[in-house]
């Protein structure tokens, strides 16, 4: 299994951060490199657009999991770190390159694990 954590997980804090133009939340260097190299900033949108659910914004502390459960078919799962389920959604295709990712969405701050 391909985790793309392993690949960008060079990151230890963030010297830049990044102001998402549609919902005023922010995103690390390392969530930068990732969406860069994959071609994913639609997985930003994705994470970011749940947040207009009430019972998924109130969480302070959010994990969310992309993993590949066949060919191009995603799922991705919200929980609060102590494994409760926040959300999930399921994406009929992705040409996302990995087959999981972590990013977290602390107060506001969306990163990877490596930048906490």
């Amino acid at each position: 299994m391909k985790k793309a954590n392993d690949f960008f997980c060079t990151h230890n804090g963030s010297e830049n951060f990044f102001r998402h133009s549609l919902t005023g939340y922010v995103f690390t260097d390392g969530v930068q490199e990732l969406a860069d190299g994959c071609q994913a900033y639609w997985l930003i949108d994705l994470i970011l657009s749940h947040q207009c659910n009430q019972s998924v914004k109130i969480e302070s502390f959010q994990v969310w999991d992309l993993k590949r459960l066949q060919d191009n078919v995603f799922t991705i799962l919200a929980t609060d770190g102590n494994d409760n389920k926040v959300t999930s959604q399921k994406i009929p295709f992705s040409d996302f390159p990995y087959d999981l990712a972590t990013l977290w969405l602390v107060d506001g701050c969306l990163m990877l694990p490596s930048e906490y």
